[in-house]
């Protein structure tokens, strides 16, 4: 159960009902998430959901890479409603189920794919340790540039953001999503940040590499 109300269409008010009525009408299509915690505040759910919006639906970044930094937040952060939405959208925009898997289980993914394999190792690198080795930082600009990997950052830090807020009010996860759920280890009775491992380039990209 969550552990806050959310404003419902019926109990808005005229604030509340401009911002729901953008969000509703934009590419996201309803109101999910974060922002029916967000809209207790609607001048914060507002900017939020357009800097939301930016950073899925307008950086320079393709779908399916910044799904995959994604699910890096979402995993690190068991978050499960962010995982359940961006695992969906992800395999959508082709990241293959072998990488989501392993990362559902915390496993090293294997990429055939070296571009996968560099955001990967940039997000999670950020995610653990606040920065990134210098090896990686160059290989991630050299994809994307310096907007790009400017984008890559802010779009990690937006969906942390998000994970933290879906997890302390609790938001449960619509029924429409399937399982598996996230494993979430404890330690004396605490949920405990997911340690996620170096992925592993397939050996034939290796070798062309």
């Amino acid at each position: 159960m969550p552990r806050i109300s959310f404003p419902s269409p019926e109990t808005m008010n005229a604030e509340q009902r401009a911002v729901y009525d953008d969000i509703v009408s934009g590419p996201r299509a309803r109101l999910v998430g974060p922002l029916k915690a967000a809209l207790h505040n609607p001048a914060l759910a507002d900017r939020w959901q357009k800097m939301g919006a930016l950073l899925r639906f307008g950086t320079s970044i393709p779908p399916r890479h910044s799904e995959l930094v994604i699910l890096v937040a979402a995993r690190r952060w068991n978050s499960q409603l962010e995982w359940a939405i961006h695992a969906q959208a992800a395999q959508a925009a082709g990241l293959p189920q072998t990488v989501i898997d392993a990362l559902c289980a915390c496993q090293p993914p294997l990429f055939a794919d070296a571009a996968d394999a560099h955001v990967y190792e940039y997000a999670r690198q950020l995610q653990q340790h606040g920065n990134v080795d210098e090896e990686v930082y160059q290989r991630v600009l050299g994809l994307y540039g310096e907007a790009g990997i400017v984008e890559l950052g802010a779009i990690l830090g937006y969906y942390t953001m998000v994970a933290m807020t879906l997890n302390v009010h609790q938001i449960p996860v619509p029924e429409e999503y399937a399982e598996p759920r996230l494993q979430v280890a404890t330690q004396q009775g605490r949920p405990q940040l997911a340690d996620l491992p170096p992925g592993q380039l397939s050996p034939v990209k290796e070798a062309l590499s």
